[in-house]
């Protein structure tokens, strides 16, 4: 899978095409796909009667014309609501997506939309997703398409094992950032892949440091959200594998223009060792 090649260089649709379509709704994940894209990204919660939902928030409030949290609604509820209701890409001048008849969509809808074999970043935003998305990869049978990420380990960790791979939770990455700074290779870990901003709460993160520990354990790194083809052209170099962006269109122009092949060099000695 493309999204652990550590030689690879990914364009991720984070939560779709969230720049030009409302992010996380099977239209703007579909628009990432005709575009191009490796792989896309997007976030999971459940509904109170237990459904497997793709939002972000912990409230429906930013992105739908409902209020109040995703965990108090139901299924039924959560279909009602326009999720394209508040998406604006003119600070609020215009609302194009508005009465078009965009929903909040079912994990099991998404998946089913999405072509086969193409690879997927799922953020777990709680801990209650957890065991319905384990019996959802069986169900679908994508484990070999997938990486589970998420910030709290009691969403991540319990599924070491499970037979697909995960990205690390907020310890995994804090404890890997003094051996980085350090200038220290590290061992395999229990995850396949750092799935991180380029800066936390306000504090950039030593990315290139990051990579450079990493190289050869067998873990990747994807960053989001870089919408800017520079940075992004930046980070490839740096070592770093995955781009997640709201508007993936600039970000694959950029590597088709800078000639960078999506599948990354042959060997590792392009990669520029810079501390980061």
């Amino acid at each position: 899978m493309i999204l652990l090649n550590p030689r690879a260089r990914p364009v991720v649709g984070h939560r779709g095409n969230r720049a030009h379509a409302p992010e996380n709704t099977l239209e703007s994940l579909q628009e990432a796909v005709a575009l191009g894209v490796d792989a896309v990204e997007f976030d999971l919660r459940v509904s109170c009667d237990g459904a497997l939902v793709v939002m972000h928030d912990e409230t429906l409030d930013r992105t739908t014309d409902g209020s109040g949290p995703v965990a108090l609604a139901s299924l039924a509820d959560l279909r009602r609501l326009d999720a394209g209701a508040r998406f604006t890409a003119d600070g609020g001048r215009s609302f194009p997506w508005r009465g078009r008849g965009v929903r909040v969509p079912t994990f099991d809808e998404t998946i089913e939309s999405l072509p086969r074999e193409l690879p997927c970043i799922i953020e777990l935003k709680t801990a209650a997703a957890t065991e319905p998305l384990r019996a959802a990869v069986r169900r679908h049978g994508i484990a070999h398409r997938i990486i589970v990420a998420g910030f709290d380990p009691a969403a991540t960790r319990p599924l070491r094992g499970a037979g697909f791979a995960l990205g690390a939770c907020t310890p995994d990455v804090a404890r890997l950032l003094l051996p980085a700074l350090l200038r220290r290779r590290v061992a395999p870990q229990l995850f396949q892949a750092l799935c991180i901003p380029p800066r936390w709460h306000g504090v950039p993160l030593p990315l290139a440091a990051l990579a450079r520990a990493l190289r050869g354990s067998g873990t990747v790194i994807h960053v989001w959200t870089v919408n800017d083809p520079a940075m992004a052209l930046r980070l490839w170099g740096d070592g770093v594998q995955g781009i997640l962006s709201d508007d993936p269109r600039s970000i694959l122009a950029a590597r088709t223009n800078a000639k960078l092949d999506r599948a990354g060099p042959d060997t590792d000695e392009g990669l520029r060792d810079r501390s980061g």
